[in-house]
């Protein structure tokens, strides 16, 4: 891309369209589809009460641990990112520290958010930040941005909130009554129930039982404990389950021995690694099976290694900044737990994310696998995800996906975030996309044909998903 004229915004109309194929694939095809965010953080409570945020700092920077974690790196201290400093303080403070972001993909971020919800096409820097902040803040506190107002402003058609199966999503009960253009359904995440080495899970799994209204004292029971919470769910309009998984792990054993593994854990007894794998194997079929019989899809996130920071981890808690890329084994337990399923026909539409970029051919090779024809793409390979959710990560998962499977069933792009301002993530990649595509158009290695190209383009940022998801 040629350097912008210096009367040109750097969020221009045509920011990361580098020829005329890809401006005209992304604003004739793309630009203007709905978003279909079936994976995200964000806060049922704030779209059901339609909250407005009292700061621009609590809106923009709170439980943002990307920006978090940047500021550290840049030797901000605390106190101005999760501490006691003003809101003005810490929006300064991020502020001043963005032009030190060059590259990261916060800085297109950052800007993006600031054009396309505050209509601000000005650098962020210190030297405006506290100007800025004044105007934003304004903005920020009224009714304009509510939380339905910021989805609506971004054509939001429907939301997937992450939801752990103890919720009596009371939210989604109250907002499905409205009169609302968008759609809110929960996402059912039973990782707690999975995690059974984690030192709050016999209080995880009281608390299971009180919600499902069994006492429970087996792994059968369990079982039907989370069976009535997943029936629960889809009563009211779940249709999709999602796990956070270290890896995938396989290893087979009789019901007698997962019994006995369930039982030891219960009386406090901590297990070998053997054990809780085995449990683990035996629980995560059983959820498999389910999501089939439910006509649910299941994703599954994989290759995290969360908390670790142990001093910051126990001062500020999970999901702030201190988890990175973990190195696990993933094919052959991945491959091996989905045949279980298949072999006995009850393996669901089926999403995979990697975070290890080492992986990125396992994933786009494992999904040929198990796609047997009964639906159209249906085990896939999800979009970047975390730290791939960026111009590299996302152009190597749609390369790969191109070369190793097929492009045109890809379901695109979702933000995974906390933030009501996250939504632009969908408009980025849809350049992006548009961007490879035209590229490859003017190089000769596409047809001069946008409307099919068009087509293909738009079935990846919004027809496919819709049709996969059956919403």
């Amino acid at each position: 891309m040629g350097i912008s004229p210096s009367n040109k915004s750097f969020i221009h109309p045509d920011f990361l369209l580098e020829t005329e194929a890809a401006k005209r694939l992304y604003h004739e095809f793309a630009k203007d589809l709905p978003i279909l965010d079936y994976h995200n953080h964000l806060s049922p409570k704030a779209i059901s009460e339609n909250t407005i945020f009292n700061s621009m700092t609590q809106l923009w920077l709170e439980g943002d641990h990307y920006k978090w974690r940047a500021l550290r790196t840049l030797g901000v201290d605390e106190k101005y990112i999760t501490g006691t400093a003003t809101d003005q303080e810490k929006f300064v403070h991020y502020a001043s520290a963005v032009p030190f972001m060059i590259r990261n993909p916060l800085y297109h971020w950052t800007h993006l958010e600031l054009e396309r919800y505050f209509g601000i096409s000005e650098l962020l820097s210190k030297n405006n930040a506290s100007p800025l902040y004044e105007q934003t803040n304004a903005m920020a506190t009224s009714a304009d941005f509510s939380t339905l107002s910021l989805l609506e402003k971004m054509n939001v058609e429907r939301v997937c909130t992450t939801e752990d199966p103890l919720d009596n999503l009371e939210h989604h009960k109250t907002f499905a009554t409205g009169k609302n253009r968008m759609q809110m359904n929960p996402a059912f995440r039973p990782d707690k129930s999975i995690l059974i080495d984690a030192s709050h899970f016999n209080d995880y799994i009281k608390a299971l039982g009180t919600a499902a209204d069994l006492h429970i004292k087996s792994f059968d029971d369990l079982c039907e404990a989370l069976q009535k919470r997943m029936d629960y769910f889809h009563a009211y309009g779940c249709s999709i389950a999602d796990h956070g998984l270290e890896y995938i792990p396989f290893r087979e054993a009789p019901q007698s021995e997962i019994e006995r593994i369930f039982s030891k854990r219960r009386t406090g007894s901590q297990l070998e690694r053997e054990e809780s794998e085995k449990f683990q194997t035996a629980l995560l079929l059983f959820l498999g099976k389910e999501y089939h019989r439910l006509g649910w899809v299941q994703q599954f996130h994989l290759g995290a290694m969360r908390n670790n920071n142990s001093r910051m981890f126990k001062k500020l808690g999970p999901d702030t900044g201190w988890d990175s890329i973990g190195q696990y084994p993933i094919a052959q337990n991945l491959s091996r737990f989905l045949d279980a399923l298949d072999q006995q026909d009850q393996l669901a539409k089926t999403i995979l994310y990697n975070l290890n970029p080492a992986d990125s051919e396992i994933f786009a090779t494992m999904i040929g696998n198990f796609n047997d024809g009964s639906s159209k793409g249906k085990i896939q390979w999800g979009s970047g995800w975390w730290f791939l959710d960026q111009i590299e990560g996302m152009t190597d998962q749609i390369n790969t996906l191109s070369n190793m499977g097929i492009i045109s069933c890809f379901v695109g792009m979702l933000t995974d975030s906390r933030s009501f301002l996250s939504f632009p993530r969908h408009e980025y990649f849809r350049r992006l996309l548009c961007n490879l595509f035209g590229n490859d158009i003017e190089k000769g290695l596409l047809p001069n044909d946008l409307p099919w190209i068009g087509k293909i383009v738009s079935d990846i940022s919004y027809h496919n998903a819709k049709n996969y998801f059956d919403f």
